[in-house]
């Protein structure tokens, strides 16, 4: 997938996948490759600018695989701005969408 394409959608997925539940760092980059090719070193920082933003909070759960995960879970703020992500994101889709199959039909 185009890198630039990857960048400007990765944010809305990001703030998707932890809408539906509140996951650790590993499990959100295990969830966002189902999507889009990310590594660790991509999500980590995200995250933690998305946190310094005030979209997510984070708390502590105790592991059985080692020591506490740090989870991440969306903010009221978070919510309405993943919200404004994703109109803004259809409305990309439609409009480049739109004129792409205008350029096929001349």
């Amino acid at each position: 997938m185009n890198a630039q394409f990857k960048k400007g959608v990765l944010e809305l997925i990001v703030l998707e996948s932890v809408r539906q539940k509140d996951m650790y760092g590993y499990e959100l980059v295990e969830e966002v490759s189902k999507v889009v090719d990310v590594n660790e070193g991509t999500i980590y920082p995200l995250l933690k600018r998305l946190t310094n933003e005030r979209y997510f909070e984070t708390y502590l759960r105790e592991s059985t695989e080692g020591p506490p995960r740090k989870y991440y879970h969306l903010t009221v703020a978070g919510i309405l701005y993943r919200d404004q992500l994703e109109a803004e994101w259809m409305e990309f889709a439609d409009r480049v969408g739109a004129f792409l199959k205008e350029q096929k039909e001349r």
